[in-house]
């Protein structure tokens, strides 16, 4: 019996790799977007209601991050549209929100509901490294890496069971699983740490939607060298899933030379 259960499982995962229209890697997915989208719209209230969201017709450092993310959005979109291959926005209505808070991090949840912290400015420093790490995030969104990480966890932690079940039996386990898979929360780079090849993924197409956008990606090695010195011993919430070291500089500046040829600046 038991060997049966794992067979229906092994059988289970692999109807549920496809391939990425983003990336055209394999990967285990096993929630539709559609549903990952509605489960987005009540948790980004919900994260929303119970923070300072600033106002960007008062706050400047909200009007900056509404102007780049607005941008980065509109350039995606065009981008996807003139290859045909609008269904990887499908769903997708974009919010960019700015919340007062210390914390150094950003990110963004099925169809496009993006939450930068005020922390983080301070390390940005410029709309060009802002842009860089929205892309980064919105690459993370898109390519699917929280649908991946959210349908591993659930094979782990729900035995693979069905999104729509997981809810109505294990509501608290299936939220956590959720905010852990788009790395809200406490200690996300403990629990459920991006993989090195979604790390990868995300910085090479954050650096080409940020150069889309008008916005020079050579910014990246210059952010990425304040995150690390923002590290420091203590190191930020956004650093627990998004390591800066030699590796990653290396990539970046692999990587530059494709994204370049997408930037036109826009002044």
């Amino acid at each position: 019996m038991k060997k049966i259960i794992v067979l229906l499982l092994a059988t289970s995962l692999l109807a549920g790799c496809a391939i990425n229209l983003v990336t055209g890697r394999r990967q285990l997915s096993l929630v539709q977007e559609s549903e990952l989208q509605l489960m987005a719209v009540s948790q980004y209230k919900t994260f929303l209601d119970g923070h300072k969201v600033l106002n960007p017709g008062i706050s400047k450092e909200a009007a900056i991050v509404d102007r780049v993310g607005a941008r980065i959005a509109n350039a995606i979109t065009k981008y996807y549209n003139n290859q045909g291959k609008t269904q990887i926005l499908e769903g997708y209505k974009w919010e960019f929100n700015t919340v007062e808070s210390k914390e150094i991090n950003a990110w963004c949840m099925p169809g496009g509901k993006v939450v930068v912290y005020t922390g983080l400015l301070s390390v940005t420093q410029n709309e060009s490294a802002l842009a860089v790490v929205l892309g980064h995030e919105i690459a993370h969104s898109i390519a699917k890496h929280g649908n991946e990480r959210m349908s591993q966890a659930m094979v782990q932690q729900l035995g693979g069971m069905a999104l729509e079940v997981a809810v109505a039996q294990k509501p608290k386990e299936t939220q956590d699983i959720f905010l852990l898979s788009y790395g809200i929360g406490s200690q996300v780079g403990a629990i459920l740490p991006w993989s090195r090849q979604q790390e990868t993924e995300a910085d090479q197409y954050g650096l080409i939607f940020a150069a889309m956008a008008g916005y020079n990606p050579q910014e990246a090695i210059s952010f990425w060298e304040r995150m690390s010195v923002a590290g420091g011993s203590n190191a930020p919430e956004f650093l627990s899933t998004h390591p800066s070291d030699e590796t990653r500089m290396r990539k970046l500046k692999k990587f530059m030379s494709e994204a370049l040829k997408y930037y036109t600046p826009n002044n």
